[in-house]
């Protein structure tokens, strides 16, 4: 995804950090606000990759650190639930003004609670996703339970939430109390998922129930079996973007516009730093992300370079089998490529011994044919999958042309 660093000021003048992740064509079908978990940032790997995933879908995803936390200013022991309600009206009003209204709010834990606060205030809001997140705002309490006594005794305390210290006031758990979202659910104009792992240990199951008990419809509900609170499991996070970006497809408006802002075939991008070697790939309408694996660097978050390779090999031989059978009348019923890419010795591709050689580029490639076909037709077809296209590409010089894209001025 393609990130970029913004700010803009919330209704106390304070200047709040955000990050704004856009699709790979730079040119996304809706925007989405993210509301992190309570004393988080938006830098939360979790935050990343759950916004990976969303942009991976076409979303613009708008990102950024309530007053006080992260990089924002501000002082933190002086905010409340309701200061982060109005942070996301900030939010929502910068992307409003900026590109066009955002159609999607995702919020995790009770970032969560605050969206569905929020939500009634932008009638240009048309869905609402919330993430382990609690049914009231005072259920926070629980976690500086420990310390409830001292603040309301001295008017404040040094609590530590997340391993990190935070001074927390008595207005805070005030502002709690009064602040209440059952009736703010009544209201039927949003689309509301809700997405909670049973097994979350900060905040029970028992508090997504709720949430959708008064949620009005449409409303639907998705568990995260197995994720905990933080989602720190990357495949966790990045599963519930992809499902979040599949349902709202129902609820949203998507534009008819060009496939990609180029005129080749493909457009491959490196995001960030951080990103170490995921990369996005977009053909035509089709997208998909690729990866290292975890023993080379990567998060393996998609198929390698040289799984593509092989992929495209195996996808080329299967298609041309297919129209070889239908076109001669052969009873092909089901084709399975096998591949294998691997380095050999030039001398020797069977020797493994020979150290200090030159290498080359050997794949393997091993045909399963279902059907009712005669010896003589699967070795035929043997003889045509060497007569796919992109066989004939690989084993064959090919030029690769490189230059530098003209910058914009």
């Amino acid at each position: 995804m393609k990130s970029e660093k913004i700010t803009f000021e919330n209704s106390d003048s304070y200047t709040l950090s955000a990050s704004l992740e856009l699709p790979i064509d730079r040119n996304p079908h809706n925007f989405c606000i993210f509301a992190h978990c309570f004393t988080c940032s938006k830098n939360l790997r979790a935050v990343r990759n759950i916004a990976d995933g969303l942009t991976n879908k076409g979303f613009g995803v708008l990102r950024f650190d309530f007053t006080g936390l992260g990089n924002s200013e501000g002082d933190f022991s002086s905010t409340n639930f309701s200061s982060q309600v109005s942070d996301l009206r900030s939010a929502y009003k910068y992307i409003e003004s900026e590109f066009k209204a955002p159609s999607l709010m995702v919020g995790h834990s009770l970032g969560g609670t605050a969206v569905l606060m929020a939500a009634s205030q932008f009638p240009l809001l048309k869905a609402v996703a919330t993430i382990g997140s609690p049914a009231e705002p005072a259920h926070v309490q629980n976690l500086i339970r420990g310390d409830l006594d001292q603040i309301t005794q001295s008017g404040q305390a040094e609590v530590s939430i997340g391993g990190r210290n935070f001074t927390i006031k008595k207005q805070f758990l005030d502002d709690l109390e009064k602040n209440s979202l059952q009736n703010r659910l009544k209201e039927p104009d949003k689309a509301i998922l809700v997405l909670h792992s049973p097994q979350d240990k900060i905040v029970g199951i028992k508090e997504a129930e709720k949430i959708y008990t008064a949620a009005m419809h449409p409303k639907s509900f998705i568990g995260l079996d197995g994720a905990n609170h933080l989602l720190t499991n990357d495949q966790d996070a990045l599963y519930v973007g992809e499902v979040i970006a599949a349902w709202a497809y129902r609820y949203l408006d998507y534009p008819q516009k060009n496939d990609l802002k180029t005129d080749k075939q493909t457009l491959v991008r490196l995001g960030e730093k951080e990103d170490k070697f995921t990369t996005q790939v977009q053909m035509g309408k089709h997208h998909l992300v690729a990866d290292e694996p975890a023993s080379a660097g990567g998060f393996d978050y998609g198929p390698s370079p040289y799984d593509l390779l092989t992929a495209s090999l195996g996808t080329c031989t299967a298609m041309t089998l297919r129209m070889y059978a239908d076109r001669k009348g052969i009873q092909l019923d089901e084709v399975r490529v096998h591949l294998q890419h691997e380095k050999v010795h030039a001398t020797d591709a069977n020797s493994e011994s020979q150290k200090g050689e030159n290498k080359i580029d050997r794949i393997s490639r091993i045909l399963e044919l279902d059907g009712d076909l005669t010896d003589k037709q699967r070795q035929r077809m043997l003889e045509i999958a060497d007569k796919c296209p992109v066989h004939k590409t690989l084993t064959r010089s090919v030029s690769i042309e490189s230059k530098l894209m003209e910058s914009e001025k």
